[in-house]
């Protein structure tokens, strides 16, 4: 429900009383991903989506239901095969989909409300909700902030069962990534084995571009879209101006090796090199080489790719540093254009994040959406 939470903010400071519907498992060719979340009020007013159409009909019908009778419900919808027309995924996909009502009185009210706060301001959190088990826990929550690892709720069983979801949630947390938990009989201190959906919501990831050019302003835009907070760095105050790049989120003029020397990055960062000059680009290729970053790439012609590589090798710089080296950047999408060499970049971003070939979907028989089905189920405390 993260993925909505500004909107669930604004409801829960005008009081309202509401249902969400949160993806919880997918399978096949299903078109959301796990946290994905349709919300409900009583008003009947909708946002959101947890299948892109298939079955929002249905899942709307029960969170009116969930408001109406305070239960929690974990439902399967998946493609009918008696009945194509029946409610379902024709994609042939199949989704698991958790309905949670949210009304003043109800003790996870104020949980979920320090959950969608936290989110909508751009802070860390992690969400964590007992998919299955017991039926008096279904649907109870507990939020990890960085600031409070031991978790704000409970699930009210056992004092340890708090304690070992909030750790859990706190390294779902870490990795930014959301899933779900499996708990054996004995981990779970009440009797039955638990599933339990963790969500994490982050601030965006970084894009960093380097060379305040016009291909840099077409990527600043798209790499936007694609919800990075944008970083444009060049040494050249005359071209690094709020004018050129009004939506970037932080123009730098500096020498780009040492602003990266001195910014922080993590592992879903991405570096783009837009310099494509020697002098630039060899200092901070070397540094940006070495950092445990998502992407780096590189932009020039085939010569002024190999011409670089010599440089690099001539500093230091190994052969499993530049096998890192995305260039010339960008996948080929014959682009020509600023807009359409920064669509180029892009995709390959989105490749290289979500683990895609690259190739055209048509004739290909690869998964269209390859980290959903992927993503490893965690089980703790299980019997052998």
């Amino acid at each position: 429900m993260l993925d909505i939470a500004e909107e669930l903010h604004r409801w829960v400071e005008q009081g309202r009383d509401f249902a969400v519907a949160t993806v919880v498992a997918v399978g096949g060719s299903a078109p959301r991903r796990p946290g994905a979340a349709l919300a409900v009020d009583a008003d009947g007013t909708a946002i959101g989506s947890v299948s892109g159409g298939c079955v929002e009909g249905a899942v709307y019908a029960l969170c009116q239901q969930a408001l109406e009778d305070g239960e929690s419900v974990l439902e399967r919808f998946g493609y009918s095969d008696e009945d194509a027309f029946a409610v379902g995924l024709t994609c042939g996909g199949v989704i698991d989909i958790l309905v949670t009502p949210v009304r003043a009185g109800d003790p996870g009210r104020t949980v979920v409300a320090a959950a969608v706060e936290a989110a909508a301001r751009g802070r860390a959190a992690a969400l964590a909700r007992i998919v299955s088990g017991p039926r008096e826990l279904v649907g109870r929550a507990l939020v990890v902030r960085p600031e409070d690892l031991s978790g704000y709720g409970g699930f009210g069983a056992h004092p340890e069962l708090d304690r070992t979801i909030a750790a859990e949630a706190g390294a779902f947390l870490e990795a930014g990534r959301t899933g779900t938990l499996e708990i054996g009989e004995q981990g779970s201190r009440c009797g039955a084995p638990l599933t339990v959906l963790v969500e994490s919501s982050v601030p965006p990831p970084r894009m960093i571009v380097f060379g305040a050019i016009d291909f840099a302003s077409a990527l600043v835009r798209i790499g936007t879209f694609l919800g990075y907070r944008v970083t444009v760095c060049d040494a050249r105050p005359v071209f690094a101006t709020e004018a050129r790049f009004p939506e970037a989120d932080e123009i730098v003029v500096e020498w780009p090796h040492r602003y990266l020397e001195r910014t922080e990055v993590d592992a879903r960062t991405v570096l783009c090199v837009l310099t494509h000059d020697a002098k630039f680009d060899v200092p901070l290729l070397q540094l940006a080489l070495r950092l445990p970053v998502a992407y780096v790439g590189a932009m020039g012609s085939r010569r002024t790719h190999l011409d670089r590589n010599e440089r690099l090798r001539e500093v230091g710089v190994t052969e499993l540093e530049l096998a890192r080296l995305r260039s010339p950047i960008g996948l080929d999408l014959g682009a020509r254009t600023p807009e359409e060499t920064a669509l180029s970049i892009a995709a390959e971003i989105v490749a290289s994040r979500r683990g895609g070939s690259g190739v055209s979907l048509t004739g290909a028989h690869t998964p269209i959406h390859h980290d959903v089905t992927s993503e490893p189920v965690r089980r703790i405390g299980s019997v052998a």
